[in-house]
């Protein structure tokens, strides 16, 4: 089975012959199974070199780096194989078609809404005001004609949807609202870990398909970053992380002792609070639902991965793109 691997401690990454090894500073030599492996999480402070990088590059496999905090920091993308002239034509015709791009940003936030609205109403009487709020306004989504209008009624939304969150939370954490640059609470910690865990999770299988991970719909196409993973994690987030966070925390897998502060105003997961939540992670990536149209199991992860396949469809005028809406 493919999974994803993390690394921690300060060391070398290093090639011989057709094996890879992780060479920790005191020395400590582990091989690393690189025909099971999809992606590499690196933490800490790691040596690679060109060799190894090509050698890598021949599986098909993204690096992820992190800060010391545990910040994105970058990706080393390897050399895209699935490629077609075709389908990036499509994709940017999609782009700068104004009703054609505002019809898959309409899906993109529709899905994700659908999902807040299904982990708010796991407690109802807590979380009625919200739940009121969002059903009253959503309907003001169809009266959008641009990107920011859309994006501003999304933000009220969300805006909603994190006052609610809050009621959905059992152990003492105090979460008054969304804070990303930098974090400043255990929850907004935890929320931006998972949300950038969550964007290099679908960059990866983007990666697997001929989608271009630079022309995106919801976000706006930028240098320096990948915004289609941007946007199909709208899909996700409440669906895969939200979820997850209130697990650890409801469950006490994580308390306070996890997390550090820097200067009283960043918060951040220390090394085992990381490993707890990675851990969760790639187990969640992994728990399987019944598909109601494939009439198979299929992971979270690929879910992610189907996404990617439906919005080549409708690239192509195959078919018409609707997103996951989760049903289970």
């Amino acid at each position: 089975m493919m999974r994803d691997h993390y690394v921690f401690s300060s060391g070398r990454l290093q090639r011989k012959d057709n094996t890879v090894y992780y060479i920790a500073e005191e020395g400590a030599r582990k091989t690393l199974p690189i025909e099971k492996i999809r992606n590499l999480h690196i933490f800490g402070e790691v040596d690679m070199n060109t060799k190894l990088l090509n050698y890598l590059s021949q599986y098909d496999i993204c690096i992820h780096i992190y800060n010391y905090y545990g910040f994105y920091a970058g990706t080393y993308y390897p050399r895209e194989k699935n490629i077609s002239g075709f389908l990036l034509v499509n994709q940017a015709e999609h782009y700068t078609h104004k009703y054609k791009r505002l019809f898959l940003a309409h899906q993109f936030i529709a899905a994700g809404i659908h999902h807040m609205l299904r982990n708010l109403r796991k407690r109802k009487k807590e979380t009625a005001t919200s739940i009121e709020a969002i059903m009253a306004i959503q309907p003001d989504l169809q009266t959008c004609t641009d990107i920011p209008m859309l994006m501003g009624k999304e933000g009220q939304i969300r805006k909603m949807y994190y006052e609610g969150f809050q009621h959905l939370i059992k152990q003492d954490f105090v979460f008054s609202k969304r804070t990303k640059q930098p974090p400043n609470d255990p929850i907004n910690a935890l929320l931006s870990f998972g949300n950038t865990m969550m964007y290099q999770t679908v960059l990866s299988e983007i990666y697997r398909t001929a989608l271009n991970p630079t022309i995106s719909f919801l976000h706006e196409p930028s240098t320096k970053r990948f915004s289609l993973s941007l946007d199909l994690a709208e899909i996700y987030k409440p669906l895969i992380v939200d979820p997850l966070i209130l697990t650890l925390i409801n469950k006490r897998t994580i308390t306070k002792k996890h997390f550090e502060n820097l200067e009283g105003e960043i918060c951040y997961l220390n090394e085992e609070g990381k490993k707890r939540f990675l851990r969760a992670w790639e187990e969640r990536l992994q728990t399987s639902i019944m598909h109601r149209k494939l009439k198979r199991k299929t992971t979270y992860r690929y879910l992610i991965r189907l996404e990617c396949y439906k919005l080549i469809k409708h690239f192509i005028n195959d078919e018409v793109y609707k997103p996951l809406k989760a049903w289970w």
